[in-house]
């Protein structure tokens, strides 16, 4: 199988298994990433999903010697044109390039470890940009470096990556998986039914007016109000004191 779906506790961990192609994309692999993910969003034991590549590498993007993709609603990588209910973070080692880049940045969070290389390789060979690179590169590190990436095919390290927030958390190589899994571990353990509806107000919230983003902010809220009162309750009661429950940034 060229993706694998895996439980580590509440982390379900999705990952692309084909090193022979840099773990490259073909169409068998993209509908697979796709039902790795529609499951992942209808499994109730799995609160954070990670996305990761097999034996060193994230990904290369789109197979260029299958050049068998396909333009499905859910996007040519299978996943990429969609949106899941619950937290995603990439683990990234090695390449994460072309496609590979783009389904990174479908994740919420990115933790790259000290051998990843990103760029918009796919520039080379005059390949588009067709599952939201053109998209969500700018919302994450702004217009003028996204342009830069996209327009000159540039390689960029992971210290520039995450001088940029290109990437969330910089780890030792061959540490990026663990420290995913050990970050979902700690996303999980909060109440859940307000971390979604403050993820969801943010996208809803993208390319709106500010108005229209706190409607969309205000209606989220609505929805876990019974859960915040909840918590008040724990925090007058002592818990979550001096930053109690909160993961110290490395």
């Amino acid at each position: 199988m060229a993706v694998h779906y895996e439980l580590e506790g509440p982390v379900a961990v999705v990952t692309v298994d084909r090193p022979g192609r840099r773990n490259a994309i073909d169409n068998e692999t993209a509908e697979a990433l796709g039902d790795a993910w529609e499951r992942f969003d209808g499994d109730d034991d799995a609160l954070v999903g990670v996305l990761t590549g097999s034996e060193g590498t994230f990904s290369a993007g789109a197979d260029l010697k299958a050049m068998d993709l396909e333009d499905r609603p859910e996007g040519w990588l299978g996943f990429t044109r969609t949106r899941v209910s619950k937290p995603t973070i990439a683990a990234i080692e090695g390449h994460c390039v072309a496609g590979g880049l783009e389904m990174a940045l479908w994740c919420d969070l990115r933790i790259a470890s000290s051998s990843a290389v990103f760029g918009c390789f796919e520039r080379r060979f005059g390949v588009p940009l067709v599952d939201g690179g053109t998209q969500r590169l700018p919302h994450v590190i702004g217009l003028g470096r996204a342009l830069d990436m996209i327009i000159t095919g540039r390689e960029v390290d992971p210290e520039t990556a995450m001088e940029w927030g290109l990437v969330n958390r910089l780890v030792e190589e061959g540490t990026a998986l663990d420290a995913a899994v050990e970050l979902g571990e700690t996303v999980a353990g909060f109440p859940q039914e307000t971390l979604r509806t403050d993820r969801e107000a943010v996208y809803d919230g993208l390319g709106s007016t500010l108005e229209q983003g706190l409607a969309a902010e205000g209606w989220h809220g609505s929805r876990a109000l019974d859960v915040a009162e909840a918590g008040a309750d724990r925090f007058a009661g002592g818990a979550g004191r001096s930053g109690e429950g909160v993961p110290d940034e490395e």
